[in-house]
Order: structure tokens, then sequence, then C-alpha cells
């Protein structure tokens, strides 16, 4: 199982090397565009692992009113540079450090995999916590469980760590922290050693009944 302390050093350590290997394009980022296409106007989004800022965070200050999340400092000091405008907390997705109902929405690229497999359900139930009554999160995962590291991830000399709980294990993660999952996409993580797909779900977070 990751280690939250260790994941945290590692992208402290490689901020710079991520930063330049992330792809500004892509098929996350195009489905990015159509979720944000069903948002209301200028939505209060929270960026869960914003990591450096791009491509997400970036794209996100262009029509809504975003805030970064992440708990590496050195990611967050690349972000300040790339996002100026938006403003940036540093904090863990486990007890996220918002008010309940705080957002329209949530987005959260290629850092749930990073989470204790043990703690993702309770992500997911923070999500839920601090979104508004029909708000939605758009979050990737891996297709299949696995845990493991790279000792040398991206060539850095650095050793990253995940957990992936799988496709069908989030999607009963959301259903119940209260969501509905409206759709499933498949992106490749051009990050991955092996090229790997990632679904990308969105989920709505249901109404409650009156």
């Amino acid at each position: 199982m990751s280690d939250r302390d260790a994941v945290r050093r590692a992208y402290d350590e490689m901020a710079e090397t991520y930063a330049a290997e992330r792809s500004e394009r892509g098929r996350g980022v195009e489905i990015l565009a159509a979720f944000l296409s069903d948002l209301p106007n200028s939505p209060r989004v929270l960026d869960a692992g914003c990591g450096q800022g791009t491509p997400v965070l970036r794209r996100l200050a262009e029509s809504a009113d975003p805030v970064g999340l992440d708990f590496s400092r050195e990611q967050l000091g690349l972000a300040r540079g790339n996002v100026p405008s938006v403003p940036l907390v540093r904090g863990d997705m486990t007890a996220l450090p918002f008010r309940d109902d705080a957002f329209d929405a949530v987005t959260a690229y290629h850092s749930l995999i990073h989470v204790p497999l043990d703690d993702h359900q309770t992500v997911v139930e923070e999500f839920a916590r601090v979104l508004r009554p029909g708000g939605r999160v758009l979050l990737t995962e891996g297709i299949d469980e696995w845990s493991g590291k790279n000792p040398d991830w991206l060539d850095s000399g650095v050793e990253m760590q995940w957990d992936i709980a799988g496709a069908e294990a989030t999607k009963s993660q959301l259903r119940d922290a209260g969501f509905v999952v409206v759709g499933e996409w498949r992106a490749t993580d051009e990050l991955a050693d092996d090229e790997a797909q990632k679904p990308l779900f969105e989920a709505r977070l249901e109404e409650p009944q009156e």
C-alpha cells in the first residue's frame, strides 16, 4: 500500500520533471471541456490534486471559479506561476479543508490513484461533502486494481507509488457516497510506463428527496 508521505516527497522532488512531461492536450482535456459545458455559469470548482496547475486548473480558470488543492509544496509553487489568479490550498484529500456544499464540481485527475486503497472511499465521501446537491465530480482511475511502485519514475531517480482501486470498485465507491455515475470514458495516460488507459468517471451527486 502506498505511503502518503512518500508520495508527497516524491512529487516535491520531481516537480519540474513531472511538469515537463504532462501534456496540455489529449482525450482527458477534451472530456474536461465537455464536463465544464454542462456546469452552471462561472461554477465554483475544486481541482483536487492540482499539481503544477496544468492542464486542468489552467483550463478551469478560463470559464470557472476554481480552487486548486495539493499536498505537495513544490507542485503548488509551480501552480502559482502557471495560474497566478487562482487560489491554492495545501491539504489532504482525505480531509478537505472546505465547508460543506462549497463547490459546484470537483475534478481529480491522476490524484486518487496515489491515495492508499483503504482511504479511497473516504476521499470520495469528502468530494460528496463539499459538493452542493446536484454537484458533479470528474475523476480518473485505473481499469484494474493494482498497487505498486516505480523506483525511477520518468527517469527521475525518484520512487513513485500508486494504489489503484480499479474501475468497478471506484464506481461502487461513488454510488456508496451518494453519486450517480453518468459517464465513463477511456483516456491514455501518457505518463504510464505501458501507456495504460485510465477511465474518467463523471458522477452527479443525487439531489435530496423531498
